[in-house]
C-alpha cells in the first residue's frame, strides 16, 4: 500500500517523480503529493483523490527541479484529507518526509513533541516522524544524521524519504520492515516503493535492507547501517520489459494477467522438470530433511492463504503429511504449539506483507525451518527464510490476484511432488503427475476460450444480490479464492463453503435472484454436489457449474454449464475452475461500472498490521 517515489538528476524532478506515481497506484491510495526545493524553501503539493487532482495543482506550468520526492497515501492514521496527505513538514519546515508504513509510538513522541510547543498540521504519524527528524536537524547535524538519529526514536514499520532545503544536493531515506527499493542510473538516482516505478529509468537496482539509511544524490548512492558504518551496494539487474509491467492493449491489468495465467504456469515450471519428468528444486532442502519433517504449517494472508488451503489438500491427500494453514494475521496472537520438526511454509505475492513477515520471525525465533514462496526477488520474505521458491509469475500489477493465485498453487504442487519423489511415495505414481502438470498451461488456455460464455454470464446475473462459491474437496477451497475475486471487485456480497456445510445455515440467505456457482470436478463425489444444486434451486436460486469435459451427469443438474478440460490429476481440475470464476468476476466488475485496478478500501501489498 502508499506509493513512495524520488529522483535526482538532470531530467525535470516533478515529472520524473509523478510518473513513478503514475506506475505505483495499484497499490491503492487516497491522496497523493510530491515535495521539491524551490528559492531555498521546500514546496509541498498535495491532495486527497486522485493523482489527477494532484496533476491539476502542479499545473501547466513546467517546474523546473533537479529533485523532488512524491508520494501516494492508503489511509491509516486520519482520514483522506488535503492536511493528511504527504508529504508533510518539520515544526521548522526546513524538512518534508514521506513515509510508508506505521510508527507505533507516535502517540507518545506527539506528546513529547506538544510539550515541547511543537504545533501539528494533520493527525498522522508522519508528521510525527517528520517533527522527531526535524528536531534531531535542528543541531546542525547534517541530514543523514538527523535522520539515523531521529529513526531510532522511532518504533514500527516504516520506510520513509526526506528532503531539506538546505542541502538540496541529496536525498535520504531509510526502511525498517516496510519496502523501499533504489535505482542506480548514470548522473541520476532514483527510489520507490516497487520496482515497476523505475524500470523506465534504470534496470539496476538496490533492494534496501532492513535498518538501513541511503544519501542519494548524482554521483551516486551511499548506504549505511543505524550505527553509521557504510555497507556495500550491491545492484541487482531486472530483466522484466516495461511492457510487463503495462496494460499491453488490455481494458485492465486484472484482464491483462487472467490471460497472462498459461505463460506463468510455464514459467512456474521452466527449468524445474527435466526431461525424465523429474522434478528439480535446488532452491530447497537437501534431500535428507524432508524426512525429518513431521508437519507442515502454511501461513498466509487473503488469496495466498487459498492457495495455501491448495496446498494442505495435497500434502495430506498426496504424501500423507500433517498440515495446517494458518491466517498470518492470527498466528502470532494464537501461541501456536510448533513441533522442532515442522516446517513452516509463507507465502506472499509481494513478500512484504507485514502480518506474514511478523509470523516468519516468530518461527525463526523458535528454530524452526522455514520456506518462502514470494513473487519477488529481493523482498523481505524472500531474504529472511531458510529457503526461499520464486513462483517466477513477473509483476501483477492489479489490486486483485488472479495469476499470483495459479502460480503458489502450481509451486506448492511442485513441492509436494518434490517431496513425494525424493520419499519414494509408495502408491504415488510422480512422474504421471508430473505429466499432468507439464500439460496444465495447454489447459488453462483452453479455459480462457470461455470468456465470450463468461461475459454472457456476466450480463444476465450482474445484478445478483449474493452470490454462493460452492464445491467439495480442492474445488471448496477454490470456491473461497473465486468469492474473494467477486466481491473484491465487483462489490457483491457472496457466501462461500464446502457444499455439504450449506444447509447447515447459509441456505437461509437463498432467495429467487440468489446465483450459486459450483466447481464440480471431482468425480467421487459428484453425486453428492449435485443434491446440493437441488437444494438451492428448490429454493429458487440459480446454478452455474463448472465442470470437466467428461462430465455427464452435473448438466442434468444445473441451470448453466461452464465446462473446463479435465484432469487425470483431479486437484490440477479443481484448481483450472479459477479461470473461468475470475473472468466471471471480472466481466460483473465491468458491466457494474467498478474501478476494476484499484478497488475501493483495498492495496496491493499490505505491509502494516
Amino acid at each position: 500500500m502508499c506509493g513512495i517515489a524520488g529522483y535526482i538528476g538532470p531530467r525535470n524532478a516533478v515529472e520524473v517523480v509523478f510518473d513513478q506515481l503514475k506506475r505505483l497506484e495499484y497499490r491503492g491510495y487516497d491522496s497523493a503529493g510530491v515535495a521539491f526545493p524551490v528559492n531555498g524553501h521546500i514546496e509541498v503539493l498535495k491532495r486527497a483523490g486522485k493523482l489527477t487532482e494532484l496533476q491539476k495543482l502542479i499545473g501547466e506550468e513546467p517546474r523546473d527541479s533537479r529533485i523532488a520526492i512524491a508520494h501516494s497515501r492508503w489511509a491509516t492514521h486520519g482520514g483522506p484529507t488535503n492536511e493528511n496527505a504527504h508529504p508533510h513538514y518539520d515544526a521548522y519546515e526546513r524538512i518534508a518526509i514521506i513515509h510508508n508504513g506505521i510508527i507505533e509510538n507516535y502517540l507518545e513522541l506527539r506528546e513529547e513533541l506538544l510539550a515541547k510547543g511543537h504545533k501539528f498540521r494533520s493527525q498522522t504519524d508522519t508528521e510525527v516522524a517528520a517533527h522527531v527528524i526535524g528536531e534531531e536537524y535542528a543541531g546542525g547535524i547534517s541530514l543523514e544524521e538527523a535522520v539515523r538519529k531521529g529513526v531510532k526514536r522511532l518504533r514500527g514499520a516504516y520506510a520513509l524519504v526526506v528532503l531539506s532545503q538546505s542541502e538540496e544536493g541529496k536525498i535520504v531515506a531509510a526502511r525498517n520492515a516496510s519496502p523501499l527499493v533504489l535505482g542506480v542510473g548514470s548522473g541520476e538516482n532514483l527510489l520507490a516503493s516497487d520496482i515497476p516505478a523505475l524500470l523506465p529509468y534504470t534496470r539496476e537496482v538496490v533492494i534496501l535492507e532492513e535498518d538501513s539509511i541511503a544519501t542519494l544524490t548524482t554521483a551516486g548512492i551511499q548506504v549505511m547501517d543505524l550505527d553509521g558504518r557504510p555497507k556495500p551496494l550491491e545492484p541487482i539487474h531486472i530483466e522484466w520489459d516495461i511492457a510487463a509491467a503495462e496494460r499491453g492493449g488490455y481494458e485492465h491489468f486484472m484482464l491483462k494477467e487472467i490471460h497472462e495465467q498459461p505463460e506463468v504456469l510455464r514459467q512456474c515450471i521452466a527449468g524445474r522438470v527435466d526431461d525424465k519428468l523429474e522434478i528439480r528444486l535446488d532452491q530447497v532442502f537437501s534431500e535428507h530433511v524432508w524426512t525429518e519433517i513431521d508437519r507442515v504449517n502454511i501461513i498466509a494472508c487473503g488469496t495466498a492463504y487459498n492457495a495455501g488451503l491448495m496446498g494442505k489438500h495435497l500434502f495430506e491427500k498426496l504424501l500423507r503429511l500433517p498440515t495446517d494453514v494458518y491466517y498470518s494475521s492470527e498466528f502470532r496472537y494464537g501461541d501456536p504449539v510448533l513441533s522442532p520438526r515442522s516446517l513452516a511454509i509463507f507465502v506472499s505475492q509481494s513478500g512484504e506483507t507485514a502480518d506474514t513477515l511478523a509470523a516468519l520471525r516468530l518461527c525463526k525465533s523458535r528454530r524452526i525451518r522455514t520456506l518462502g514462496i514470494v513473487n519477488v526477488i529481493g523482498s523481505s520474505i524472500a531474504r529472511e527464510c531458510d529457503r526461499t521458491i520464486f513462483t517466477q509469475a513477473g509483476p501483477e500489477i492489479s489490486v486483485a490476484s488472479t495469476k499470483a493465485y495459479t502460480a503458489q498453487v502450481t509451486v506448492l504442487t511442485l513441492l509436494a511432488m518434490y517431496i513425494a519423489q525424493v520419499q519414494e511415495m509408495p502408491g504415488v505414481r510422480v512422474e504421471e503427475a508430473v505429466q499432468e502438470l507439464v500439460g496444465l498451461a495447454e489447459r488453462a488456455e483452453v479455459c480462457l476460450k470461455l470468456e465470450d460464455q463468461m461475459i454472457g454470464l456476466a450480463e444476465k446475473y450482474k445484478d445478483m444480490p449474493l452470490c454462493f462459491f460452492l464445491g467439495r474437496g480442492a474445488d471448496a477451497n477454490v470456491a473461497l479464492e473465486g468469492a474473494l475475486k467477486l466481491k473484491e471487485i465487483a462489490y457483491i456480497p457472496t457466501e462461500e463453503s464446502p457444499a455439504g456445510e450449506m444447509k447447515h445455515g447459509p441456505l437461509a440467505l437463498v432467495q429467487p435472484g440468489v446465483i450459486a456457482m459450483f466447481g464440480s470436478t471431482d468425480r467421487e463425489v459428484r453425486d453428492k454436489v449435485v443434491s446440493s444444486m437441488k437444494e438451492i434451486q428448490a429454493r429458487g436460486g440459480t446454478v452455474i457449474a463448472i465442470v470437466t469435459d467428461d462430465d455427464t451427469v452435473t448438466e442434468k443438474a444445473a441451470d448453466e454449464i461452464v465446462r473446463i478440460p479435465g484432469s487425470k490429476l483431479e486437484f490440477l481440475s479443481a484448481l483450472l475452475t479459477i479461470i473461468p470464476m475470475q473472468l466471471f468476476a471480472y466481466h460483473v466488475a465491468r458491466l457494474r461500472g467498478c474501478e476494476i485496478d484499484q478497488p475501493r478500501n483495498l492495496a496491493k501489498s499490505v505491509t502494516v498490521e
